[in-house]
């Protein structure tokens, strides 16, 4: 008969400490865990008072006994386990360190982003119109970008608790959030880390710098869509960066005009007249800069002037050796690039591979003149080489490495950072052209996804134009899943994981305790 009321007491504690959790954990709001405290603790008091209805001997010959003493030891045991667990998550709400163990960095703000928010040197204030005044992915969004930078902050707000607000900064929808810098202020909708950086951008920039693309040579159009080979894609990424972009009918141009801040000359299919050539060339001495994508077998006239400001572009085209399952090595003309130069700005970030379709060498010219620094950015792997045989590899499908060919790595795209002044022309600073040997790697079909042409595409144009800050790796528009459980949901899988589980081992334990002794 002790034993049965033994158990009658530790059955009691075991309630009551379950009931204290609960009580700890909810608060007692809802209705359902107000009664689950109740039942817990009203239960756990009638099972201790028919143990203490025993009379005080059995309590005190109760604790007296081994196995009592065990549990007392365990039962202080758990109680230090949890304190721990309660100080860590207190150190954690106080000192705020994210570890991203996602492959893809889901969890983790872009190079760029932290970068422009490490260099804020006014307040930025990030207000969020969500529904009820609950969005966790928003929520969580926004406080990356407060944790990055002292001078960032958020706001959840409930537009239809605060209309006033929601009408003064003229929101319109859900889910939509205002971001205030300085004087200037703007709205993102549907945010995502790409859209909010972007927008912080356009915040932080005085001005834009204008970029002028070159037409008349039957080049890809900028405005095309719909087409796999158009640089739509292209025109809307330099335009995110606060750029403009204007089209410059080269052939009817004496000059460039001085509104040009950087002149981009994408994959020409005819041929520079001679008088933009010269206009191209006064352009470079004047300190501007120059972002030239030519594809193989094009624009003699252009290899021939890029030439004489330090780079070379070969006559060839780049083959490289593709392993594919089961059929062993075949020729590729779309060599993967992940050799990079580690040092140039432009690809001092870039860690994984980007697709070159259809591209020719480029590289520095031989004893190049004293102000002209050539850098090879990007090389393609050692098992590929520079194919001379044009007629062969376009004609007959065919190309093989032989003794007028180059082997690998080749140098596809180079950088030339030119001083004026030591050249004697006319301007005393400084030029930049950046020349890459393929043009598809940027059209609408490669630009985006999984490789990294669009950074070292807009690396490129931020470079030539002298935007240091912007050179980066960009926000990723793959984001990891996400599971959005109802709050009658969230709150069942809290009672099976938190309350019941344990509940239902502890019982069995005590059970098994009770018939042991």
């Amino acid at each position: 008969m002790r034993q049965s009321y033994g158990f009658f007491g530790s059955v009691g504690l075991g309630l009551l400490a379950f009931g204290v959790l609960l009580l700890l954990f909810t608060g007692g709001v809802g209705t359902y865990d107000s009664l689950a405290i109740f039942v817990h603790f009203a239960a756990g008091i009638a099972c201790l008072v028919v143990y203490l209805s025993t009379g005080l001997g059995n309590l005190t010959e109760f604790l007296n006994e081994r196995s009592t003493k065990y549990g007392t030891s365990t039962i202080l045991a758990s109680v230090f386990f949890i304190g721990i667990l309660a100080g860590l998550n207190f150190l954690s709400s106080r000192y705020n360190t994210r570890w991203d163990m996602s492959e893809s960095g889901a969890f983790s703000l872009s190079t760029q982003t932290t970068s422009l928010l490490e260099s804020l040197e006014g307040d930025l204030t990030m207000q969020a119109f969500v529904e009820r005044g609950q969005n966790p992915a928003i929520e969580d969004l926004l406080k990356r970008y407060r944790d990055n930078s002292p001078h960032a902050s958020y706001e959840i707000i409930d537009p239809d608790v605060r209309p006033e607000l929601a009408e003064r900064y003229s929101i319109r929808s859900y889910n939509t959030v205002r971001l205030a810098y300085g004087d200037e202020s703007t709205t993102v909708s549907e945010p995502n880390e790409e859209s909010l950086t972007n927008a912080l951008i356009k915040l932080t920039r005085e001005s834009s710098i204008n970029v002028c693309v070159a037409e008349g040579h039957g080049e890809p159009r900028f405005d095309d869509r719909e087409t796999a080979n158009g640089f739509a894609l292209a025109a809307a990424a330099i335009e995110n960066e606060h750029y403009s972009v204007e089209n410059l009918l080269l052939p009817s141009q004496e000059q460039i005009p001085d509104t040009c801040e950087v002149l981009l000359i994408n994959g020409p299919s005819r041929s520079f007249l001679e008088h933009e050539i010269k206009a191209i060339d006064r352009f470079v001495r004047n300190g501007g800069g120059v972002l030239a994508l030519i594809a193989p077998r094009q624009s003699a006239e252009l290899v021939e002037l890029f030439a004489r400001w330090g780079i070379a572009i070969g006559n060839d085209v780049v083959v490289d050796q593709v392993v594919r399952l089961f059929q062993g090595p075949s020729l590729g003309l779309a060599p993967l690039v992940e050799d990079y130069d580690p040092e140039h700005e432009i690809t001092r970030d870039l860690k994984d591979r980007s697709l070159f379709p259809m591209v020719r060498s480029v590289g520095a010219v031989e004893n190049p003149r004293d102000g002209m620094l050539i850098t090879e950015i990007a090389r393609t792997s050692p098992s590929s080489w520079a194919e001379t045989d044009l007629e062969g590899l376009f004609a007959a499908a065919t190309a093989t490495l032989d003794g007028a060919d180059r082997r690998g790595p080749i140098s596809i795209a180079a950088a030339a950072q030119i001083d004026l002044s030591q050249l004697n022309k006319p301007s005393d600073g400084e030029a930049r052209i950046v020349v890459v040997g393929s043009v598809e790697f940027a059209d609408n079909q490669n630009l985006e996804g999984t490789f990294f042409n669009r950074d070292l595409f807009l690396n490129s144009i931020g470079w030539v134009a002298g935007q240091g800050d912007l050179l980066s790796i960009r926000p990723r528009g793959v984001r990891a899943s996400r599971v959005n459980l109802t709050s009658d949901e969230g709150t069942l899988i809290f009672y099976l994981s938190v309350i019941l589980l344990p509940e239902v081992l502890l019982m069995i334990g005590l059970y098994v305790w009770w018939r042991r002794n």
